[in-house]
This record gives C-alpha cells, sequence and structure tokens, in this order.
C-alpha cells in the first residue's frame, strides 16, 4: 500500500441544532459526519461535541464569525409542540403545546443566511416547513411509525416510498385497547411503552431519559438523509 494510498479524506461536519439527545446526530455521524450539536437544555447523553445555549443566537454568532463555513451542512428541529397534532383533543389536557414560541421561520431566515445547505425537521400536521421529504418508521423497520416531515435547503433527493404499515399503534384509544406492532413514542400512561421497549423501537441506546426520547426523531432517518445528501453531492461534484 502506497503512502498516499493511507491518506484519508476528513469527514465532512454537521451543525445539529436543537440537538435534544441526538438521535439525528447519531444518524448523521453512522452517515460519514462528524457532528456538533447545541441546545439549550443540558444534555448529559449527547453523543457528540456539545454546545450549551440558544441554538439561534449560536447559529448567528457562528455567521457573524465565519466559522460557519466549518460546517458542509445544519440540521435543525426547532421546538414545535404547540402546532403538531399532539397537541389537539385530550393531548393538550395532558400538557402538550401551547407554551411553545414557533422558531421554525426564524430558523429558517438563518440558515439561508449561512448558504449551506440544510434540513428543518417537523413532525406531521405541522404547515410551516415546506415538505420535501417524509419518512415513517416501517421504511426501516422499526418499533415506531413516527411520521417526520424534512425541509431541504440547497439540495433535493427522491422521495423514498412509504411502505403500508403492519398493525395500530399499541395503547389506550378512547377507552379501548388495541394491539399492534409499534409503541407510541410519546407522552406518558395510557399503555405507553417502557423506557426499555422505546429505546429499542427508536433505535436509541444512549439515553434513558423518557422526555429525550419521545422528543427524538430514530437515528434511522438522519442516517438515510445523510447519506442521500452525501450521494447528491458526490453526482454534482460538490465537496461536502
Amino acid at each position: 500500500m502506497t503512502q498516499h494510498a493511507l491518506i484519508r479524506r476528513p469527514r465532512p461536519r454537521l451543525l445539529d441544532l436543537f440537538s435534544c439527545a441526538g438521535g439525528a446526530a447519531m444518524g448523521y455521524h453512522r452517515a460519514g459526519f462528524d457532528v456538533d450539536g447545541c441546545d439549550i437544555a443540558h444534555r448529559h447523553a449527547y453523543p457528540f461535541a456539545y454546545h450549551r445555549g440558544d441554538a439561534l443566537e449560536y447559529l448567528a454568532a457562528l455567521i457573524a464569525s465565519g466559522e460557519i463555513r466549518r460546517y458542509a451542512m445544519v440540521h435543525a428541529s426547532p421546538p414545535c409542540q404547540h402546532g403538531c397534532a399532539l397537541t389537539v383533543g385530550t393531548n393538550r389536557s395532558q400538557g402538550w403545546g401551547g407554551t411553545h414560541v414557533d422558531l421554525v421561520a426564524p430558523t429558517r431566515a438563518l440558515l439561508d443566511r449561512t448558504g449551506l445547505p440544510y434540513v428543518i425537521e417537523q413532525p406531521n400536521g405541522r404547515a410551516e416547513i415546506r415538505k420535501d421529504l417524509t419518512l415513517c418508521g416501517e421504511q426501516f423497520g422499526l418499533g415506531v411509525i413516527r411520521h417526520r416531515n424534512f425541509e431541504l435547503g440547497g439540495w433535493t433527493t427522491e422521495q423514498p416510498a412509504h411502505v403500508p404499515h403492519r398493525g395500530r399503534v399499541r395503547g389506550w384509544r378512547h377507552g379501548a385497547y388495541f394491539d399492534g406492532p409499534y409503541v407510541a413514542a410519546y407522552g406518558n400512561g395510557g399503555g405507553k411503552p417502557s423506557v426499555p421497549e422505546l429505546q429499542t423501537a427508536m433505535g436509541i441506546t444512549w439515553t434513558d431519559v423518557r422526555e429525550e426520547l419521545t422528543e427524538a426523531i430514530p437515528p434511522a432517518y438522519a442516517q438515510w438523509i445523510g447519506m442521500a445528501f452525501l450521494a447528491s453531492a458526490a453526482r454534482l461534484g460538490v465537496a461536502a
């Protein structure tokens, strides 16, 4: 083997905003990225380099200093509970929604200023993002359905086919109990899964905090997106 063959190309770096415990981060890492996270809450289990602080203030500072150029891509999962499908009906009475500021628009405005390709993630039921991509746990053989929509800024990829669900989400609905191959990765009570069941269903093993598990996206989603982005960049001859 020649000396030249031993030289490895550096991994592209991705900025993970509103990172929670790192579900998306782990997926991007597996796809081939080095990842830096930022979240306003203390995330002791976040598996990579991490900055605790306001994500938008941090992004604005990176833009102002020029340090944003260290990154090849940005992923953002701004708070969304006040307007998603889980904030209506009985879920609202359990404390879901009504207290969160909508940060999608200001997040997009700052991401556009970076000049970098980006991803904004939101759950089903939100109209604030352009739905360029929708992913479901069944597409990856997971134990959750967990539909998530993604807006892609500065790049595109094809929507994969949606795989029909194999059954219902396990749990109580309106006084009746339903069994099924999926667990409900949100809330507490009503036949919701245990923390170990959530970890297995989501593919997230490094945190045992229920709130972090219920807010996360499965790593498989971000791994698919990261690989699609790198493949797109390679086709276009763009350095990622």
